[in-house]
C-alpha cells in the first residue's frame, strides 16, 4: 500500500465519520442525554464514544443486513450509557471542593500528643494548691464535694482554685483558649 492510498482511506473514513455525525449525531445525544439524566458533559462524551465505536467497526456500518445504521448506532450508545452508570456506581462519589471546606476536621493522633503534651507542661507552671484541684476535678473527673473531702478544704475553696487554675491556663495556652472558657 502506498502512502497516498493510506491518506484517501482515512480522508474516506473521516467523511463517513461526519457524515455519521451530521446524519446521527442529534438523536444520539438526545438519547443520551435522557440515560445521563440530563448532564450535557456526560452525554457529549458518549456520542464521541459511540462514534468511535462505529470507526473502529466499519464492518457493522456497512453491513447489508439493515437499511440504516441508526438502530446499530443507538443500541452501542444506550449499552455504553448503561456501562458508564455502573462504573459510577462501582466507585465511590467524587467529592468537590465546596463539600471538603464544609467537612468537619477530625485531628490526628500526632496533633492530640502534642496538644497532651502541652497542657502538661502549663498545669506544671500552676501552684502546687492550683494543680491538685485541677488533676482532681477535670482529669481524674472528681466532683467538688469529692475533691474537697480528698484535700481537707471547704468546696467554695475547690471552686475558686479551679476558677484561678484554669484562668492561668489560659493565659499560657492562648491556643487552646476556647477550650477552657
Amino acid at each position: 500500500m502506498t502512502a497516498g492510498t493510506t491518506l484517501t482511506h482515512q480522508t474516506t473514513a473521516e467523511h463517513e465519520l461526519a457524515a455519521l455525525q451530521r446524519e446521527h449525531g442529534r438523536p444520539l445525544f438526545a438519547l443520551l442525554l435522557r440515560l445521563c439524566d440530563g448532564d450535557r458533559q456526560r452525554a457529549e462524551d458518549l456520542v464521541q464514544e459511540t462514534l468511535v465505536r462505529a470507526w473502529q467497526h466499519p464492518e457493522a456500518l456497512h453491513a447489508d443486513d439493515f437499511d440504516s445504521v441508526r438502530p446499530w448506532l443507538l443500541t452501542v450508545a444506550r449499552r455504553l450509557a448503561i456501562d458508564a452508570r455502573r462504573a459510577r456506581q462501582a466507585r465511590p462519589p467524587e467529592v468537590g471542593d465546596a463539600v471538603l471546606e464544609n467537612a468537619r476536621v477530625i485531628s490526628d493522633h500526632a496533633e492530640r500528643a502534642a496538644a497532651m503534651l502541652d497542657v502538661r507542661e502549663a498545669v506544671k507552671t500552676l501552684t502546687p494548691e492550683h494543680r491538685e484541684v485541677l488533676v482532681l476535678v477535670y482529669f481524674q473527673g472528681a466532683s467538688v464535694a469529692e475533691a474537697a473531702h480528698t484535700l481537707g478544704i471547704p468546696p467554695g475553696t475547690v471552686k475558686s482554685r479551679a476558677y484561678y487554675a484554669l484562668r492561668a491556663l489560659r493565659r499560657v495556652l492562648p491556643g487552646y483558649a476556647p477550650d477552657l472558657r
